[in-house]
């Protein structure tokens, strides 16, 4: 189940667009912290991966959890490119040089009160990775396709701020890659028309 990178790159947007978003139970009502992120799929010659990094444990926001690189829009960012680049060059060391940018997914509001812009790009080996260890524990690396393939994700929910929330999870090996993260590879999934239901 190879993905077609061409096909990829026409699913993707050409730019960030104000009226397409993603809307995750609880955020309809909470004020937005701007963020970008970076979806880094890795060219590997074995074949495409998705580079994750897990945060570290004391973080405020999403301590812990499975995440794209990325944080959020600083005053001097020019655009979610720049805030993606720049997040992942401070996070794990990844030099831009070896970042081609493809295209974007809809703007992704999350429950937690964040509008984050997913910048999809390649990421061409051979690099090296210099983890911030105050905002990183991990990065590795999961294959694209088991990321795509719909019989991966599953839909579970839990009580957070009094309600129950559904969300997606993508449990892989020891990894429990769920919610945002989940959300926007299930939003990319769905552009390149690969939704099962």
């Amino acid at each position: 189940m190879n993905v077609d990178l061409e096909h990829l790159r026409a699913s993707l947007l050409n730019q960030p667009e104000a009226g397409q978003f993603i809307l995750e139970e609880g955020a309809e009502s909470l004020a937005l912290t701007p963020a970008a992120v970076l979806f880094p799929i890795v060219t590997r010659e074995s074949g495409n991966t998705v580079l994750l990094t897990q945060r570290t444990a004391h973080l405020r926001d999403h301590a812990g959890q499975i995440s794209f690189p990325g944080g959020r829009v600083e005053p001097d960012d020019a655009s979610p490119v720049h805030t993606a680049l720049r997040e992942t060059e401070e996070e794990i060391g990844l030099a831009r040089r070896h970042i081609d940018v493809l295209g974007f997914l809809p703007e992704y509001r999350t429950g937690t009160g964040f509008r984050v812009t997913p910048v999809v790009a390649l990421v061409r080996p051979p690099f090296e990775l210099s983890l911030d260890p105050f905002e990183v524990a991990e990065a590795f690396e999961v294959p694209l396709d088991f990321l795509l393939d719909t019989a991966n994700h599953q839909r579970q929910s839990l009580h957070y701020r009094g309600a129950l929330r559904s969300y997606y999870a993508m449990p892989y090996g020891d990894y429990f890659i769920w919610g945002a993260t989940a959300g926007m590879i299930r939003s990319l999934v769905e552009r390149l028309g690969r939704q099962s239901g």
